[in-house]
């Protein structure tokens, strides 16, 4: 069998959605819609990756895409959000650090896709 150029989920195929955003929280209701919008994301399976970064993985491009436009449909009235696509290659090749010591990068485990 051929290595796994061919793999239905490959690290050039499989997406990221990255999220970052800046919004106000000086009166209530800005700390209210920030609330909401960090809320809503964690419901559409993003993960909190740091306070105003947040992250989900996307079997395909098609998916993130699906994601992409459910953000843009929760933007809040106000502040600043970026929302970034990279690959799973891309991904893995982000380099983490908590403090001076780089964080070990996981060994990823055996993919399963059920239909």
């Amino acid at each position: 069998m051929e290595p796994d150029h061919y793999s239905r989920l490959n690290q050039y195929r499989t997406m990221w959605v990255l999220v970052f955003f800046d919004l106000p929280t000086e009166t209530k209701t800005d700390r209210k819609a920030a609330t909401k919008f960090r809320k809503e994301l964690l419901d559409d399976g993003f993960t909190m990756f740091q306070f105003s970064i947040y992250l989900r993985f996307c079997a395909s491009r098609e998916n993130a895409e699906v994601h992409t436009k459910r953000v843009k449909r929760i933007l809040p009235k106000q502040g600043k959000v970026g929302v970034m696509q990279i690959t799973d290659k891309q991904f893995g090749m982000m380099e983490i650090f908590y403090g001076q010591k780089e964080i070990p990068k996981d060994t990823p485990g055996q993919q399963l896709v059920l239909f």
